[in-house]
């Protein structure tokens, strides 16, 4: 094998590792979306990651045994795939730029509004009443609230809690929005509002668990903010390997040249 190819063949199973990457993000991120009970573009990325580790394959395998038109086609399709998980990051950071979070006054954790997000975002999981029904059932039948309610034991005081770390999903659809002016009594049970009419979600709230602020605003806003927060730590990964894949590829496709030229040298010098 020439040292062209063998250098192709480095740079493609290079390129192999790289993909793995892609796949364990696509089927991370599609797990984490399921224990949310959202799915927004749950398998995209698992897909694209398994096209790239069987490109990459191809490639590395084109490399090996020097077979120029799996080679050829190992670069097209690479490039292809290259510029859709370029066209996916662009639109990840385009949805997930815009955040609902604000900071509560005198509170260790954000609340979240609807509006804060990305029309795409809003639109796709809030947007449509039967989805959000299904969301909405899911969240209460799930352990997010019942964990925060067990976690009372740490909260001897209202200031505990108050300086405490909530997710979006506890912040939005656990407790009842802090504009509201409840009295904490424990984590999920909250009495005697201040400023009852200071947002629609206040009188969305009930203590009772199957209601709490599942159907409030900030409770879709918390889900954004889970999903918002899935994809950025998602990106990261999806950055780093898109970067290492395009650099593989321009050695890969620079040494895919060199070893038409030496192919092409070998055969003028076995004629003359």
């Amino acid at each position: 094998m020439a040292v062209s190819n063998n250098i192709t063949a480095c740079v493609n199973f290079l390129a192999l590792v790289c993909a793995v990457p892609v796949v364990a993000t696509g089927v991370w991120f599609a797990s984490k979306q399921g224990e949310e009970c959202a799915r927004v573009a749950r398998w995209p990325v698992a897909i694209l990651g398994a096209l790239l580790l069987l490109v990459a394959l191809a490639g590395f395998v084109g490399a090996y045994w020097n077979r120029q038109g799996l080679l050829a086609a190992y670069l097209f399709a690479m490039a292809a795939l290259i510029t859709l998980l370029l066209a996916l990051l662009v639109f990840a950071f385009a949805v997930t730029r815009p955040s609902g979070a604000y900071p509560a006054f005198g509170r260790g954790y954000d609340d979240y509004r609807l509006d804060g997000y990305s029309a795409w975002l809003r639109d796709h999981v809030a947007g449509d009443p039967r989805r959000w029904e299904g969301i909405r059932a899911c969240l209460a039948a799930s352990d997010t609230c019942r964990k925060l309610a067990q976690e009372s034991v740490f909260f001897i005081t209202p200031e505990q809690f108050y300086q405490s770390h909530l997710t979006p999903l506890q912040s939005g659809c656990c407790k009842p929005p802090t504009v509201c002016g409840y009295s904490y009594v424990s984590p999920t049970v909250w009495v005697n509002p201040a400023n009852p009419a200071a947002d629609a979600d206040c009188a969305a709230w009930g203590n009772d668990p199957s209601q709490l602020c599942y159907e409030c605003s900030s409770c879709k806003a918390g889900m954004l903010g889970t999903l918002r927060e899935q994809w950025r730590r998602a990106n990261v990964a999806l950055v780093i390997a898109t970067v290492a894949l395009i650099f593989f590829y321009i050695i890969g496709c620079s040494a895919f040249k060199n070893a038409q030229t030496e192919d092409l040298f070998r055969r003028y010098k076995w004629r003359n």
